[in-house]
């Protein structure tokens, strides 16, 4: 990569002793003073751009100081502005944060400021990741084994075979009084000698520069991340399902804000299910079980009303079939193609002749026949194509669609006066 100055002064000083051969011959910049291990709540702050990086995906930013998180640990970058331009990605390459933007800001000092409802959302959603880990090692035995935090929900997977819909609803009602204890969670940095003293839950990969999280008589846990102030920061927590993944379990879940959202949305829902069934929401599945039994019933009866009609149609077709035709052709503007598919069977089941039939509902003609002297299958093969179908079949039967209703139906015109 290229790093050019933006102010002479600043270039000299890269050029003494604040610079450091790279790779290639690279020059590298100090590393940017990362505020966001200082104060994952600070929302502005001023500070200057020390350098660029240009790239064939574009342009990176390098600030003195910066409060933007980069992409780790299972959570999103910030999103937010320099000096007005928006930042449109924030990656960590080695130690130095590198800012995505679309044109670099005026020189002097730059105004930076967070989008704090997506950093707030990202704080809520990992510490109560934390939490939801440690309930489930507390109640289950069970590891966190990764973490994943979307734009809509978060998941960990956790190492366990099974887990009941009893399991889970202990497992919430858990995180979520653990939630209300409102344990401090605060952050600071150890020597590898004082965290060999600590009981981690894992031992990170690091051994220097390792930072802790801690959330006061829960657990300690060596995180980058940013995480809220206490427990209580978090809100609510709501699981959303358990579902088996690689051997492992897959819990989804949200928090704060979001399980917030996904409670308004459930009672909108439940709100226009009961306007719709003109009931009480605590006999909503009730009605639900009513209107699904009734529904079976008169699915009962309309099979048993269209079978009759099928074979009244069978009858009428026919009955006026021509002496000297060599195929019973028939087009229909509202069948289902399924129902011509039923229809094609029972006439053949009648008669020898090739039976040929269109729907102009969905642009598709169905052929079948009984007897051995003609394929279906490879007629359609050998003539599809002329007139954009697709399909094929066997020997007894073949079915094809077509993008638009011309086509369809020059089809079932040539095919019906060539077989």
């Amino acid at each position: 990569m290229r790093i050019r100055a933006l102010r002479a002064l600043r270039a000299a000083s890269w050029r003494s002793s604040s610079a450091m051969p790279g790779k290639c011959g690279e020059m590298r910049l100090d590393m940017s003073k990362k505020l966001y291990y200082d104060s994952a709540y600070l929302k502005e702050w001023q500070t200057s751009v020390s350098g660029t990086v240009e790239r064939e995906d574009g342009l990176y930013l390098i600030l003195e100081e910066t409060a933007f998180y980069p992409h780790g640990g299972g959570q999103p970058c910030d999103a937010g502005t320099i000096g007005g331009i928006p930042v449109l990605d924030v990656i960590l390459e080695g130690e130095e944060v590198l800012h995505k933007v679309a044109a670099v800001p005026g020189e002097g000092t730059v105004s930076c400021q967070l989008d704090w409802r997506r950093r707030f959302d990202h704080m809520q959603q990992h510490s109560g990741q934390h939490l939801l880990s440690a309930v489930f090692r507390g109640l289950f035995q069970a590891m966190t084994l990764s973490f994943h935090l979307g734009g809509d929900y978060a998941t960990i997977d956790i190492e366990l075979a099974e887990l009941s819909p009893e399991q889970l609803a202990a497992a919430e009602q858990e995180v979520n009084r653990q939630v209300v204890q409102d344990h401090s969670i605060v952050s600071y940095y150890v020597t590898g000698e004082e965290m060999a003293r600590l009981p981690l839950v894992k031992l990170p990969k690091v051994t220097e520069n390792i930072r802790i999280v801690e959330i006061e008589g829960v657990e300690h846990n060596a995180c980058g991340g940013t995480h809220v102030s206490s427990t209580g920061a978090i809100g609510m927590i709501k699981l959303l399902r358990a579902e088996k993944q690689k051997g492992n379990i897959r819990i989804t879940f949200k928090c704060g804000g979001r399980a917030l959202d996904e409670a308004n949305a459930n009672q909108r829902i439940l709100g226009a299910l009961s306007a719709k069934f003109n009931t009480g929401k605590d006999e909503i599945m009730d009605r639900i079980g009513k209107w699904e039994a009734e529904q079976k019933l008169l699915q009962a009866e309309l099979a048993l009303f269209k079978e009759q009609n099928a074979g009244y149609l069978a009858q009428e077709l026919l009955a006026g079939q021509q002496q000297e035709a060599s195929v019973l052709a028939e087009v229909f503007e509202e069948k289902p193609f399924k129902d011509l598919q039923s229809l094609a069977v029972r006439l053949t089941a009648s008669t020898k002749l090739p039976v040929l039939l269109l729907t102009a509902a969905e642009n598709k003609v169905v052929l079948a026949c009984s007897g051995a002297d003609f394929s279906c299958g490879a007629f359609f093969k050998a003539t599809l194509s002329e007139f954009q179908g697709k399909g094929g079949g066997s020997d007894k039967m073949a079915q094809a669609g077509f993008p638009a209703w011309e086509d369809a139906l020059r089809f079932y015109e040539f095919a019906k006066g060539s077989i």
